[in-house]
């Protein structure tokens, strides 16, 4: 039977729920031990007194596989709580001494990769002492991050539409139209919207932004949208045109070193660039760490130099 409360706390230790919680994100006792430098019975120990004190197993082997049982998730959600307390504690312990320290938790959809590394530069001269952990992920998995509340920050173009959610937008991100420096297209005068559309369009999967942008224009304008390929990335749409596969609709960010080169042009045509704003987004009611607070303030002091630092030049 599970201990009561003035029993439990004597048998359980912040350690333990360090260690459970690194086995809960590997489903692995090694890699646990591996992440936290202990040994693997030092793991399985911790994990044992943890479910003793518990009265219930919070890891179960099914053939080779380990899983988590309803418990362990229950307790996921409480130990991860616990910990977040925490770390706004030291967070505000240090901001009563003056300084800004702590973690940082960013997530940011593939096509942000390109504009991160330059906010986070001039962030991390002005607060040395803040840790960053940083996720690349694609638009549905940013989104469901937002409804679990796992970051501090999501970084994304084209936020859900939700009075639960906060954004505040600090980049125009440029879709523009990319073909190969070898196309017809590139001789005649001018191109049409649809004519680009028709010749072998290679396009990002169904819910992902850079999609949803030219599904909207496509809709506003009466265009035709036929896929050639899909594609899961913008890695692997870049490589697509570069390949001679077809053309296709990419942040120029992402292709910037290729249009120097002379890999790859832009198309002048009628509705392009579209743009779109990235965004620093977070729930509506979540009450921001003094590292949190930090990066915001930075970001809304560093946007008018940023399109300069980013592209390259001021945008029109």
């Amino acid at each position: 039977m599970p201990y009561s409360l003035s029993r439990l706390l004597p048998r359980l230790s912040f350690r333990q729920l360090q260690v459970f919680r690194s086995v809960y994100q590997h489903l692995s006792y090694s890699r646990a031990a591996e992440q936290l430098g202990l040994t693997q019975p030092a793991v399985s120990s911790q994990i044992r007194q943890l479910e003793q004190a518990l009265g219930q197993p919070v890891f179960e082997y099914v053939g080779k596989q380990l899983y988590i049982t309803a418990a362990g998730e229950r307790l996921e959600g409480v130990t991860r709580t616990i910990f977040a307390d925490l770390e706004r504690l030291q967070m505000e312990l240090a901001e009563m001494e003056g300084q800004v320290r702590g973690e940082l938790r960013l997530a940011a959809v593939s096509t942000a990769q390109y504009v991160v590394p330059y906010l986070l530069k001039g962030f991390l001269q002005q607060y040395p002492h803040i840790d960053v952990r940083l996720e690349i992920v694609n638009r549905a998995r940013a989104t469901q991050r937002l409804t679990e509340n796992r970051d501090d920050l999501v970084i994304m173009g084209m936020p859900p539409e939700s009075g639960a959610l906060h954004s505040i937008p600090f980049l125009d991100n440029l879709l523009v139209p990319v073909v190969r420096t070898d196309t017809p297209l590139l001789n005649l005068d001018s191109v049409e919207p649809q004519t680009f559309l028709d010749a072998n369009l290679l396009i990002r999967e169904p819910g992902s932004g850079t999609r949803k942008a030219l599904e909207q224009l496509c809709h506003q304008k009466r265009l035709t949208l036929k896929p050639h390929m899909e594609l899961g990335s913008n890695a692997a749409i870049k490589h697509g045109v570069l390949a001679g596969l077809g053309v296709a609709v990419l942040p120029r960010l992402s292709i910037q070193a290729e249009l120097k080169l002379g890999q790859l042009a832009c198309l002048d045509i009628e509705g392009f660039p579209l743009r779109r704003s990235w965004c620093t987004v977070h729930p509506a009611a979540k009450h921001p760490t003094p590292v949190m607070r930090a990066f915001l303030e930075y970001v809304q002091t560093a946007m008018c130099g940023l399109e300069e630092q980013v592209y390259g030049e001021p945008l029109t």
